[in-house]
């Protein structure tokens, strides 16, 4: 749950690095959200109240990727990649679930090895 927090602080902050373990587990949590709001909407009849946690989620997400895509020495642009059917979801997947890029690279020290702020 720390993790899904701190990914939430930094909201805009594209520069630096995250480990694949706040990565997924903001994927994780806003998964979680994502499927209680989708019932929460069913039941009331209000497709709408789904859309909250996505746009509430979509800046978020786009910077723990792109800190993501930075730890594995990849730049943020690759999340445009997304859009090419089929071949983008899963390079992209791939590249999330790679190991940290070990020691400093240009876009800062391996998170793995800085200390953790509970």
């Amino acid at each position: 749950m720390n993790f899904f927090i701190e990914a939430l602080k930094k909201y805009v902050v594209f520069s630096g690095r995250a480990r694949r373990k706040e990565y997924w587990m903001f994927a994780l949590f806003a998964g979680i959200i994502y499927v209680v709001f989708a019932i929460i909407g069913v039941v009331a009849k209000q497709p709408l109240i789904v859309a909250l946690p996505i746009l509430a989620f979509l800046l978020p997400g786009l910077a723990v990727t792109a800190r993501r895509l930075h730890d594995t020495g990849r730049s943020a642009w690759w999340i445009l990649f997304q859009i090419v059917p089929i071949a983008g979801p899963i390079t992209l997947f791939v590249f999330s679930v790679l190991d940290s890029e070990p020691g400093d690279n240009k876009y800062g020290p391996n998170p793995k090895f800085a200390p953790v702020h509970v």
